[in-house]
């Protein structure tokens, strides 16, 4: 019990992981400004990429682990830069889909080496080993939340 307070007491693990978290982001932000992208513009970019284009917003928001309202003002600033397009769905007119124009593929393809670079840098001195370690932990940790999450939700 005197260890675990003493624990709580340093620099907590969380808070460690946010502030690691909140830096590599700050990097990458730093990195991408020059392209005229911000953190919400070009997470919505990647993501969008990641789910192979032609997505709805909702299912953007989704992935992204947002409110569709706080993605609106991001697609309509990437529709600005002509780096998106959307349009109403085929089957279902109240669906909009969001897809990258051939300006947003090719800023992806910038987005990819800088962001690629910046991982490269941050995790020098950082072995493969050490790495897959560390992902293995992450994992569990966040399996065991959400283990916890759902039991308290069938409670």
């Amino acid at each position: 019990m005197v260890d675990d307070i003493k624990i709580l007491k340093e620099l907590s693990l969380a808070e460690q992981l946010r502030r690691v978290a909140r830096l590599w982001r700050n990097v990458a932000d730093k990195e991408l400004a020059p392209l005229g992208l911000t953190h919400p513009r070009w997470t919505a970019l990647w993501k969008l990429q990641n789910l192979n284009d032609n997505v709805s917003q909702k299912a953007l928001a989704n992935a992204l682990e947002i409110e569709l309202a706080s993605l609106m003002r991001t697609l309509s600033q990437l529709e600005e830069q002509n780096l998106i397009v959307r349009y109403s769905s085929e089957t279902d007119k109240r669906v909009r889909i969001v897809s990258l124009t051939d300006e947003g593929k090719t800023m992806i393809e910038k987005v990819e080496v800088r962001i690629l670079q910046i991982r490269r840098d941050l995790m020098a001195g950082v072995s493969k080993e050490e790495l897959n370690q560390f992902k293995r932990t992450v994992e569990l940790i966040a399996h065991n939340a959400l283990a916890q999450l759902n039991e308290s939700e069938n409670d």
